[in-house]
Parts: C-alpha cells; sequence; structure tokens
C-alpha cells in the first residue's frame, strides 16, 4: 500500500505539478500540489487541512520567515506509552528519515520541516509521502520509508 500511494503521487506530481515549477517555492505553489495529490482540501495561504487515503494531514508555512511544515496527528500524550516515546525517538535517529515524531500541545506528531523557498515539487510529494507512512507505522516499525539509516543495533529490553 505504501508503494502504491508512492507510486500515486509522484506520477501524479510528475504529469501536473513538475513542469511548471522551478525554484522559489511559494504559497501559490504549494497549495497547487496540494491541491493535485489530496484526496479533499481545505484552507489557503499558508494554512491547508488536506486528506490522503483517509488520513488527515495539515500544511503551514510562514512565507515571510521561509519555513513550512506538514503535519498529522497520532495521538494525545497520555496515551502514548513510555516505549512506544523510546521506540519514536529511536525512530527519529534510525527509520523515520526526513520526518520527525514531536510533541505538542500534549499531541504526538509526526512532522517534516523545511524552507519553503528551497523545496522542490518532489520534495513535497516525498515529504507526505513519509508523513503519511510514519503515522501509519507508529507502533510497529516507525518507519517513513523502506529506508533505514543507518542500521540500528538489535533492540535491547528497556528497564
Amino acid at each position: 500500500m505504501m508503494k502504491t500511494l508512492r507510486a500515486l503521487l509522484i506520477v501524479f506530481t510528475l504529469l501536473f505539478v513538475l513542469p511548471g515549477h522551478s525554484q522559489d517555492m511559494n504559497n501559490d505553489g504549494l497549495e497547487e500540489i496540494l491541491n493535485t495529490i489530496s484526496d479533499t482540501i481545505q484552507g489557503g495561504n499558508g494554512n491547508w487541512q488536506f486528506v490522503v487515503n483517509g488520513l488527515p494531514i495539515f500544511c503551514i508555512t510562514d512565507q515571510g520567515h521561509n519555513r513550512m511544515r506538514i503535519v498529522t496527528p497520532i495521538q494525545h500524550m497520555d496515551d502514548v506509552t513510555a516505549e512506544q516515546m523510546a521506540d519514536c525517538m529511536e525512530a527519529n535517529f534510525h527509520t523515520a528519515l526526513d520526518v520527525r515524531y514531536a510533541v505538542s500541545d500534549d499531541i504526538l506528531w509526526v512532522a517534516y520541516i523545511h524552507p519553503l523557498r528551497e523545496l522542490q515539487p518532489d520534495q513535497v510529494v516525498n515529504a507526505i509521502i513519509q508523513v503519511y507512512n510514519a503515522a501509519l507505522t507508529f507502533g510497529t516499525s516507525y518507519s517513513s520509508t523502506d529506508l533505514t539509516f543507518p542500521q540500528p543495533k538489535p533492540k535491547t529490553k528497556r528497564s
């Protein structure tokens, strides 16, 4: 399923989005990409909520400070075990790649953070794929792609 979603998002981006964009990503270019790859989308001007395969995802930008985030909530921190939190921290080093498990306002999130202007269209698509996969694999492999970097040592029992 992850590979199918990735292939679909990449094909849509290559066919409909990439030819019209080069450098200097802005809210208009980002919105065009989000409209192309989302099932549904609401908002605008740097604050979008959209759905990809049933998963709610948010994209927030600040053009003035050249920042962009693509995030999705996982669960309230009251429901996250110490073992899950430790697994998230280990995943941030080995298997989450360009996304991170992060906490804000007592919610565990998956977050991709990048400078906005330097962002390329294929990075937007890849970011959404990684956010989606990291949310989907929370509690199991905690991975955003099939790649693990570097290879983690075998887990030892935590006390």
